[in-house]
């Protein structure tokens, strides 16, 4: 039986190239596996990585029920795919919190505070002297320069850097700079963009304290380049909330500011103020330095959810 290598829910470049490169470790050590995502539609940004390394995309996983599954880049009940407690999880690869994915007896778990999945594959593939083809390592640097907004994020570590540049020299990659940039026009693009996609582009839903709360981000260069779908992005995240989640928030990342606007609708907003230290008006708050939904959103909400 295959082990179903799967990423979190609206799938990202490190959820992809994750399942891709792992998929590929476990068969080079001896377990069949096939990487799988759990969207047909990947982001703009991860569809231009495949295809500039000449990657296939993964097949389409959306129920796990009675499959073994080795997951990546998460670790969370609401980021899996539908019956993942019916399940045989036998391996995780991250680098988030530790979530509520339970197994039934020991698994292979390998995580590390870095910024991101490919990172812990990298070292993971070196430490065993797996062989990494060219065009999965060029994968694996493109989810690191995208998880790692290109350095700037504060999750960002030197593991990473040397991750970067080891896996450029193995890609052929000799300007990486350039590389973001062209990965971040992709993954900016708005233009002509249905609003639930641009909702779900980077989208993560979590338990705090009991409450269900959704946050999502999307990285432009300025946020100008959003401010003629402003009003219809505020109604898709209230459709979004309306679901049976306590809050939705969308994190507006101007990468060349280095802050996040955050769009907030919430059953309690006063949480989301305490969360950060500050107020919001017109349902809006600016914070400055704001990148990382894992490291600067994340935490303080859970905090102030008393999660």
């Amino acid at each position: 039986m295959s082990v179903y290598v799967v990423g979190h829910s609206s799938p990202d470049t490190d959820s992809v190239a994750s399942a891709i490169a792992f998929a590929h470790y476990l068969k080079a050590t001896g377990t069949d596996a096939v990487p799988v995502a759990q969207s047909a539609d990947l982001s703009p940004e991860t569809t231009l990585v495949l295809e500039r390394f000449g990657l296939s995309k993964p097949e389409l996983f959306t129920d796990a029920a009675d499959k073994d599954v080795a997951l990546v880049d998460f670790s969370d009940i609401g980021q899996a795919p539908d019956n993942i407690k019916s399940a045989n999880v036998v391996a995780i690869v991250d680098h988030h919190k530790i979530g509520d994915i339970t197994t039934n007896g020991p698994i292979f778990f390998y995580a590390k505070p870095v910024g991101c999945t490919c990172t812990v594959l990298n070292e993971m593939f070196k430490n065993n002297n797996v062989d990494l083809p060219k065009d999965i390592a060029g994968a694996m640097l493109c989810a690191i320069l995208s998880d790692t907004v290109n350095f700037k994020s504060p999750t960002c570590t030197d593991e990473d850097k040397a991750a970067v540049k080891e896996l450029a020299a193995k890609a052929g990659v000799t300007d990486t700079d350039s590389l973001f940039m062209e990965m971040l026009k992709a993954k900016s693009a708005v233009d002509g963009v249905p609003i639930k996609d641009l909702v779900f582009r980077d989208y993560k839903d979590f338990d705090m304290g009991g409450k269900k709360v959704g946050i999502c981000q999307l990285e432009l260069a300025t946020l100008d380049q959003v401010a003629a779908i402003r009003n219809d992005l505020i109604k898709g995240l209230q459709d979004v909330k309306a679901d049976g989640r306590h809050t939705v928030i969308m994190m507006l990342t101007d990468v060349v500011k280095e802050g996040s606007e955050l769009l907030v609708f919430s059953d309690d907003p006063a949480v989301v103020e305490s969360a950060f230290g500050g107020k919001l008006s017109n349902d809006t708050m600016w914070v400055d330095g704001m990148m990382s939904r894992k490291k600067q959103t994340v935490p303080p909400l859970q905090k102030a959810f008393g999660a």
